[in-house]
């Protein structure tokens, strides 16, 4: 089926706290290109600022193929085409990886090259119990691009990511779950209802907090104790100024429920 020209590659929604991005290319297995690697980019700039959590889904029986081989096919340059998409797609993981707010993922049916790297650019990742995720870089002649040598080897290690990548090897959903890939196994039909409300849990907690969390998380495999300590200090002590800091030990003190949405 021919797509029509003008026609978005993903949607968004504003739901209460939620800012919904739904890749919207069911035909192709939401296969990235130029225009959704821009309409993605553009969907995460465009966040409202009233909204606490990004969900992540995709339209159709799977998540996201990585790239639209077909486009490399008829490229008349491949190497400055793919170079090129490369770049845009990089652009959008640096845009999940620095998110103001957390992003929340929702995967099922298939996983494949670059859309490997944007979930492992996610907070957390809910996965369908029979996902398969494949970097399939190899059946093609490329090496890996999207961050998924960066995700493989942080969740797998590097021994178990080469043999996945160099056999042109998948993962089960149950494999990556258990290897730290994905952080939730779930049925099939229980994604949807799951990722919301998830991201309605997260949108109702620290949400400046979280950020600060995420990133003595991403930067604990390659630092020092001595190093992680010294940040660690230094951001409890910014959430501890911080709005949300003040509300949550009011509120402890207090004996209610925090209300952080409202700390200013």
């Amino acid at each position: 089926m021919t797509e029509a020209p003008n026609r978005p590659s993903v949607l968004t929604e504003i739901d209460g706290d939620v800012w919904r991005i739904t890749l919207d290319r069911p035909d192709t297995g939401n296969a990235l290109t130029p225009a959704m690697a821009a309409d993605l980019a553009t969907a995460f700039a465009q966040r409202p600022q009233e909204t606490r959590v990004v969900l992540l889904r995709g339209n159709g029986p799977r998540f996201c193929v990585g790239g639209d081989v077909q486009s490399f096919a008829g490229a008349d340059d491949p190497g400055t085409f793919v170079g090129r998409l490369a770049h845009d797609w990089h652009e959008v993981i640096r845009a999940v990886l620095y998110c103001p707010v957390p992003v929340v993922a929702a995967v099922h049916g298939a996983v494949a090259g670059a859309g490997v790297g944007l979930v492992g650019a996610c907070d957390v990742v809910i996965c369908a119990r029979n996902t398969k995720i494949r970097p399939a870089y190899g059946a093609i002649g490329f090496s890996p691009d999207g961050g998924t040598s960066w995700a493989l080897t942080r969740a797998l290690g590097a021994p178990r990511a080469l043999d996945l990548m160099l056999t042109n090897g998948s993962l089960t959903a149950a494999e990556a779950h258990l290897t730290g890939l994905v952080a939730r196994l779930v049925e099939d039909e229980d994604l949807d209802a799951t990722a919301e409300l998830m991201a309605r849990e997260i949108a109702d907690g620290p949400i400046r907090a979280m950020v600060r969390t995420r990133a003595l998380v991403r930067r604990a495999a390659t630092r020092t104790l001595e190093e992680q300590l010294d940040d660690e200090a230094q951001l409890i002590a910014e959430s501890a100024a911080d709005p949300e800091g003040r509300e949550g030990v009011r509120a402890f003190v207090e004996k209610r429920v925090p209300d952080f949405r409202n700390a200013r």
